[in-house]
C-alpha cells in the first residue's frame, strides 16, 4: 500500500526489536489497535508497515537491502523504545532509527516540520514501553539532538517495569495511564504531523487576516461610485475597526500574559551516579534563579514543578496544573570536569518545540551556560531584559568551582528540612565559605541554617541568632545585590531580632530583585499579619500561590494567613491540602489540630495532636487527660508535662503557653508568654492568632503586645 502523499511508500513505519514482540505479541497488538484508532481519526486510509513476517528479510539476522530502504521512505517513524531497543549494534537501531533520522533530514520536508498552527514537530514519534537506563536515554537524545519526548505505554508497580496492556487497571498503575487513551494520543500526534506534511504552506488564520488587510490597504476605493448606504456601511466598518481592537486586546490580556509564563521541570540526572543528583537539582535552581529576575516573565517555583518528576502526565496536563504556557525540560550529565546539559523549550498548548540546545563544555563554563539558557528563553518568549537585570544574570557568584559545588550540596540537603539534613547542609555551607571566603551565598546559607534550626526548636535563639546575624552581615558586606542574601536578612531580622521595620525592608528588596520569589512573598505575608495588616498579607500570599501552587510550604503559609483572618474551615482545607502533598509538612502539622478544635472537631484535633509526637509519655498524657476531663483536660495535662520536661530539655516557651491558653489557664499562659519574651522565642510574635483570643482582654497580654510593637486587637 502506498502513502497518502505521492512519492512515499508508507504513512507510518513502526520500528522495534523483534525480541520485544516474542513474549506476548505486544507490538502486533499495538499495531492492530493503532490501525483501528487511525481509522477513527483520519478520513483517508492510513498505511502502516511493521515487520510482522519472519521471512520478510528485514529481521536482525538478515542484511539490509533495497526493500527496507523503500519502506523507510515514510511520513512518520514510530520507534517502540524498550529496554533493548537502544543498542547501537542492533538492526533496528542501526538500519531503521538512525537511517530514517538521516533520510528525513534530507528529504523534501525535513525531519522537523512546521504544523499548520505554526509550531514545529518531529516526524519521529517515539512510543516508550519501558523506563530506560540513563546511558540509553543519552544515546537516544544524542541521535535526536534534543530531549526525548514519547507517548508512554509503561506499567509500573514497585519493582515492575513492563509494557502497558489493554487489561491493566490505571488505578493500580503508578503512572495512572490508560492503554486506550495512549493509543489515541499516538493517533492524534500522527494526524497532526501528516496534516503538517500535506499542508506545509498553510498560514495561520491570523496570518491570512494580515495578508487580507494588506491587500485591502493597497486597493483604491471608488468613492465617487458609492451609494449613500454603502458609504454609511463602510463608515460603520471603519469605526468598528477602530473600536474593536482595544476590546479584543483587553479580552485577550490574560492570554498574552500567560504567553510569558514558564515552568522548569526537574532535569534528568544522566550521570549514572545518584550522588550527582544534587548537581542536576542545582542546575534547575540556578536557571530558575536567573529567569526569576526577568520581571516580564512569570516563573513557577521549583517546589511546584518538581512534583511532576517522573510523571506520566502530558506537557499540556502539567502546564494546566501549573498555570503556564511554556515548559522547559532537560538533562544533566557530569563526569569529572565535563558537563553536558540538554535543554528544550516547549509550547505547552501544542507540545511543539520552541527551542533546544545541547551544551557540552568544561565545568568552568557552568555559569556561562546558565546565563545563556536564561537569556535564550527570554528572547524566545519576547521578554525584555533590562541592562540591570542582564548584569545580575551574568554575574558570577564565585570563581572557586569547588566552593560552588559545596554550596549546591548544602542547598540540596537544606531543602529536606530534617535535623540531620540541616546539619549536613551547614557543613557544606561552611566548606564553601572556607574554600572561597568571598562567597556571599555561602554565608547566606549559614544564616538560613541557623534560623531553620531555631524555628524547628532544635537550638535556642540565644545560640542561633548571634551566629545567623554574623553570617548574614558578612554576606551583605560581600554582595547586597542577591535576592537570596536580602531574603536571609529578612528572616534574621523578623524571626531573630523582632525588627519589623528592618525585616519588611529586606523582604521588599528581595522581592524587587526577584519578583518571582514565592517563599519570600509567603513569609512577608506572615510579617504583615503579625502587624495586623491582613489585606496586604493576603495580596502577598496570593501572589506566592500563583507562582508556586503545589508547594506544601506555601499552602501551609496560606493556611496560617487564613487563621489570622478567622477563616477556620478554609484554613483546615489549606493545611490538609499541604499534608496531602507532604505528610511531614511542619507548619500544617503543627497548626491543623488547633484549627480543628476552633471549629468544634475536638476528637479529630486530639488525634492530630497525638500524631505530632513520637513521645509515648506525651501521647499517654493526651489519653489520660481526655478520659478525665475531655479536650481541655487533655491539653492541660500535656501542658503540665511539657512544663516539667522543659526543666531538662529545650522546649519553645510558646509551645507550652498556647496549650495553657487552650486549656483555659490564663495565668499560666501569660507566664509562659513572658518567659518567651525573655528568651526571645521566635514564635512569640504570632500573638494575633486565634489560639490566644481568650487572653486578649488581659492587661498583661496587652502590655506584652505593646513591648513587641504589635497590635493586640
Amino acid at each position: 500500500m502506498t502513502s497518502i502523499i505521492e512519492g512515499y511508500s508508507y504513512d507510518i513505519f513502526i520500528s522495534y526489536r523483534q525480541k520485544d514482540n516474542k513474549y506476548d505479541g505486544w507490538v502486533t497488538q499495538f499495531v492492530d489497535n493503532l490501525k483501528r484508532e487511525l481509522e477513527a481519526t483520519f478520513k483517508e486510509d492510513i498505511s502502516i508497515y511493521f515487520d510482522e513476517n519472519p521471512h520478510d528479510g528485514l529481521l536482525e539476522m538478515h542484511n539490509v537491502n533495497k526493500s527496507l530502504e523503500g519502506k523507510l521512505k515514510c511520513l512518520v517513524f514510530i520507534p517502540v523504545i524498550s529496554q533493548t531497543y537502544c543498542d547501537p549494534r542492533s538492526f533496528a537501531w542501526q538500519n531503521e532509527f538512525c537511517v530514517f533520522n538521516k533520510l528525513a533530514k534530507e528529504d523534501q520536508f525535513g525531519r522537523d516540520i512546521r504544523l499548520p498552527g505554526g509550531n514545529v514537530a518531529s516526524r519521529i514519534l517515539p512510543v516508550k514501553i519501558n523506563d530506560l537506563d540513563p546511558e540509553d536515554k543519552t544515546l537516544l537524545e544524542d541521535e535526536l539532538g534534543g530531549v526525548l519526548r514519547a507517548v508512554e505505554f509503561i506499567y509500573k508497580e514497585p519493582g515492575v517495569n513492563r509494557p502497558l496492556t489493554p487489561d491493566d487497571d490505571e488505578k493500580k498503575n503508578l503512572n495512572r495511564t490508560k492503554y486506550r487513551n495512549q493509543i489515541n494520543k499516538v493517533a492524534n500526534a500522527a494526524k497532526e504531523i501528516i496534516k503538517g506534511l500535506k499542508h506545509p504552506g498553510e498560514k495561520k488564520q491570523t496570518e491570512r487576516i494580515k495578508v487580507a488587510e494588506a491587500e485591502f490597504g493597497r486597493r483604491k476605493i471608488p468613492w465617487m461610485k458609492m451609494t449613500v448606504s454603502t458609504a454609511i456601511l463602510i463608515a460603520i466598518l471603519i469605526a468598528g475597526s477602530l473600536i474593536l481592537p482595544p476590546i479584543i486586546k483587553k479580552l485577550s490580556g490574560s492570554s498574552s500574559a500567560i504567553g510569558k509564563s514558564i515552568a522548569v521541570l526537574p532535569f534528568d540526572n544522566l550521570s549514572n551516579d545518584t550522588e550527582q543528583e544534587y548537581f542536576s537539582v542545582g542546575m534547575v535552581d540556578e536557571i530558575l534563579d536567573k529567569l526569576s529576575k526577568i520581571g516580564a516573565l512569570k516563573v513557577k517555583a521549583r517546589t511546584s514543578s518538581e512534583r511532576f518528576k517522573n510523571t506520566n502526565l502530558s506537557i499540556k496536563e502539567i502546564a494546566h496544573e501549573l498555570g503556564v504556557s511554556t515548559i522547559m525540560e532537560g538533562s544533566v550529565r557530569k563526569i569529572g570536569n565535563n558537563v553536558r546539559i540538554t535543554v528544550q523549550l516547549i509550547d505547552a498548548r501544542t507540545e511543539a518545540h520552541i527551542w533546544s540546545e545541547i551544551y557540552n563544555k568544561d565545568i568552568s563554563d557552568i555559569f556561562l551556560i546558565q546565563s545563556e539558557v536564561a537569556q535564550s528563553v527570554a528572547r524566545k518568549l519576547n521578554a525584555v531584559i533590562t541592562p540591570e537585570v542582564k548584569q545580575l544574570i551574568e554575574k558570577i557568584p564565585t570563581t572557586e568551582l569547588a566552593a560552588y559545588d559545596a554550596y549546591l550540596k548544602g542547598q540540596f540537603y537544606w531543602r529536606k528540612l530534617t535535623q540531620n539534613d540541616l546539619q549536613t547542609a551547614m557543613r557544606y555551607f561552611d566548606q564553601a565559605k572556607k574554600i572561597d571566603p568571598e562567597y556571599a551565598l555561602a554565608y547566606a546559607g549559614i544564616c538560613d541554617g541557623w534560623m531553620g534550626l531555631q524555628q524547628m526548636g532544635i537550638v535556642s535563639p540565644a545560640e542561633a541568632v548571634p551566629k545567623a546575624e554574623a553570617a548574614i552581615m558578612k554576606a551583605l558586606e560581600l554582595d547586597s545585590t542577591r535576592a537570596e542574601v536580602m531574603y536571609s536578612l529578612a528572616l534574621m531580622k523578623t524571626w531573630g531580632k523582632w525588627d519589623w521595620k528592618g525585616g519588611e525592608s529586606a523582604f521588599k528588596k528581595a522581592i524587587a530583585i526577584n519578583p518571582n520569589f514565592s517563599v519570600a512573598l509567603a513569609y512577608y505575608s506572615h510579617l504583615l499579619n503579625k502587624l495586623g495588616r491582613s489585606k496586604e498579607a493576603m495580596r502577598q500570599i496570593e501572589t506566592a500561590l500563583s507562582l508556586d501552587p503545589i508547594n506544601p510550604l506555601i499552602k501551609s503559609a496560606f493556611g496560617m494567613d487564613l487563621l489570622f483572618e478567622r477563616r477556620y474551615n478554609d484554613a483546615i482545607l489549606a493545611f490538609q491540602d499541604a499534608l496531602n502533598i507532604d505528610p511531614t509538612q511542619r507548619i500544617a502539622k503543627n497548626n491543623l489540630p488547633t484549627t480543628l478544635h476552633l471549629v468544634g472537631r475536638d476528637i479529630e484535633a486530639l488525634e492530630a495532636y497525638k500524631s505530632q509526637t513520637k513521645n509515648s509519655e506525651i501521647v499517654e498524657a493526651y489519653n489520660v487527660g481526655y478520659t478525665k476531663a475531655g479536650f481541655s483536660g487533655a491539653i492541660r495535662r500535656v501542658a503540665d508535662l511539657l512544663e516539667e520536661l522543659s526543666k531538662t530539655t529545650y522546649i519553645r516557651q510558646t509551645d507550652i503557653a498556647y496549650k495553657y491558653a487552650l486549656s483555659g489557664d490564663i495565668d499560666k499562659a501569660i507566664l509562659w508568654l513572658e518567659n518567651g519574651f525573655q528568651h526571645h522565642d521566635p514564635n512569640l510574635p504570632y500573638l494575633l492568632l486565634p489560639k490566644y483570643d481568650n487572653l486578649r482582654d488581659d492587661s498583661r497580654f496587652q502590655d506584652l503586645c505593646r513591648r513587641l510593637n504589635i497590635p493586640y486587637k
